[in-house]
């Protein structure tokens, strides 16, 4: 597989398009097909993923997608209901499609009224922005920007011909668990919803959900997955997956690396772990901790405090057969071996400090206890992070 440009609109049968004024943005992408979706699981779940998910479990389909940046419209009642199928309404009627075959997101502030009036207004200035070209799907990415620094997008080709791309917004509120994440991601590969859920519930288990920023799961998070059959092939799912997996990780490591007043992107490999849930929870469990992000932003080469995360995370492990290194790719330090504390001299936490310094680090735990792995992503914790959310809304 291969990468190449041009975003979710590298994909046949998908046209995109969006507007950021200011601090609200629309996006609209219209693309045919089958669909299936991943959400969060906190149970404040935003009125405009009800809404999709009940569309989607009854059809199995999706014809165009409208997402605001801005306004969660989360929290909102029954009133946040009905604002949700306004959306979809009034991009419905616009484009002479079924409502029931448009899906709604939103991101933003918690707890408000969604301006529809706003909607309404501003959606001719969305249709007139849609194209089928890489501008397009930038266009796109851009407008469901919250705190995010840089537009996340992606494209890919299969050795089959069948492409996949995929656009997300996250910066903030980060911890998926289907954080404020939305992605929405297509192909033009033939295939049937049933096995579009499947394979998209298994990318994101291992890609969105292994992101942690802050802790935080936001009521917003959604993933949606649109095949428009437009290349005609259906696909050996194994290599569908394959390339799927791809895409989602790819838009899951640049979530983690534009966290919210991040300057590192972490990477925690956990390997030897008796079962596959106790490698997420240590994995998870290292990019989670405050005091692990402190250290790695001020480059403390406080290394111990990995230790007592993978401790406290709940997972099967035994502090006499753990094993620890850090490493910034080609260069790596080991620092325990099998519950022995093997370096810890002035040398060996310099070269640390130096590897804590590098824009991408990789901490590797074995924990000794069996033969499963996981991978998480995360970022540093900064001033920054305490200055966007300090003053959010004002």
């Amino acid at each position: 597989m291969n990468f190449i440009e041009g975003g979710i609109c590298a994909v046949k049968g998908v046209r995109a398009g969006g507007i950021k004024p200011g601090k609200m943005g629309m996006a609209v992408i219209v693309a045919e097909g089958t669909a299936a979706g991943a959400y969060t699981r906190n149970k404040v779940i935003a009125a405009p993923l009800v809404l999709t998910r009940e569309r989607i479990a009854k059809t199995g389909r999706l014809s165009a997608v409208i997402v605001n940046s801005g306004n969660a419209n989360a929290f909102t009642g029954e009133q946040g209901v009905a604002d949700a199928k306004t959306m979809a309404s009034l991009l419905a009627s616009r484009l002479g499609i079924d409502e029931e075959l448009v899906g709604v997101g939103s991101t933003g502030v918690v707890g408000r009224k969604l301006n529809t009036e706003w909607i309404d207004s501003n959606l001719p200035a969305a249709l007139d922005s849609l194209g089928e070209d890489a501008e397009a799907s930038m266009r796109a990415a851009r407008a469901i920007m919250t705190t995010d620094t840089v537009p996340k997008e992606i494209a890919i080709e299969l050795e089959s011909g069948i492409r996949i791309g995929g656009i997300a917004k996250g910066s903030g509120m980060i911890e998926p668990n289907m954080g404020t994440m939305l992605s929405f991601v297509y192909t033009d590969a033939q295939v049937p919803s049933k096995a579009l859920q499947s394979a998209l519930t298994a990318a994101v288990d291992k890609s969105f959900n292994m992101v942690v920023v802050d802790g935080d799961t936001s009521c917003n998070d959604m993933v949606l997955l649109t095949a428009t059959g437009r290349s005609g092939i259906s696909p050996d799912m194994a290599d569908f997956q394959a390339g799927l997996d791809l895409v989602l990780t790819e838009l899951a490591k640049m979530v983690a690396t534009d966290g919210e007043g991040a300057t590192k992107l972490v990477e925690s490999r956990v390997t030897g772990a008796a079962t596959k849930e106790d490698a997420r929870l240590v994995a998870k469990a290292i990019v989670r901790s405050p005091l692990v992000k402190s250290a790695i932003f001020g480059k403390d080469p406080n290394w111990g405090r990995i230790v007592v995360a993978a401790g406290y995370s709940g997972a099967n492990m035994d502090p006499e057969k753990i094993s620890l290194s850090f490493s910034a790719g080609t260069e790596v330090v080991e620092l325990v071996r099998s519950g022995k504390v093997i370096r810890n001299d002035e040398a060996t936490l310099a070269h640390l400090k130096s590897i804590m310094g590098n824009d991408e680090i990789f901490i590797i735990t074995d924990l000794g206890m069996g033969h499963e792995s996981a991978t998480a992503w995360g970022c540093d914790l900064t001033y920054d992070y305490v200055r966007i959310n300090a003053d959010y809304t004002t």
